[in-house]
C-alpha cells in the first residue's frame, strides 16, 4: 500500500509517539527545572516528526532521504538527551530503556525506510 500522506508513514507515527512521550517526561515538575534540557529534547523529537513530513511533501525521492537522514539524526538526539536526564535522575531506569528504545526504533525504522528508497524506484 502506497503512502497517500505523510501520516501513512509508519516512521511518522512512531516519531508522533515519541513527541508525546518527550512532552510527558517534560511536563513533570523536576524535569520543568531544567528548561534547556527541556527545550532541547522537545525540539529534537518535534524534528524527527517534522522532518519525516516535510521530506515527504517535497515531492522528490532525493530530498525526501535527505530528510529521512535529518530526522535519524533527531532520534538520536533525543537518546543523548535521555541520558543527561537519566544521569540527573529526573528520570528512573525503566523510564529511560522505555524512551530510549522508543527512540532507537525510530532510528532503526527510519534507516531501514532510507535503504528501501535508496534501493528502490519507489517516491
Amino acid at each position: 500500500m502506497a503512502a497517500h500522506g505523510f501520516e501513512d508513514l509508519k516512521v511518522w507515527q512512531l516519531a508522533r509517539e515519541l513527541v508525546r512521550s518527550m512532552y510527558v517526561m517534560t511536563s513533570r515538575q523536576v524535569v520543568q527545572k531544567d528548561r534547556m534540557l527541556c527545550d532541547q529534547v522537545r525540539r529534537a523529537a518535534v524534528s524527527s516528526m517534522s522532518n519525516v513530513a516535510e521530506g515527504f511533501e517535497r515531492g522528490s525521492k532525493r530530498d525526501f532521504v535527505r530528510f529521512l537522514y535529518m530526522a535519524r539524526g533527531s532520534a538520536g538526539e533525543v537518546r543523548s538527551h535521555l541520558y543527561v536526564a537519566r544521569d540527573l535522575a529526573y528520570i528512573n531506569q525503566a523510564e529511560f530503556e522505555k524512551m530510549k528504545n522508543q527512540a532507537a526504533a525510530l532510528s532503526q525504522g527510519l534507516f531501514r525506510f532510507i535503504q528501501h528508497l535508496e534501493s528502490s524506484e519507489a517516491v
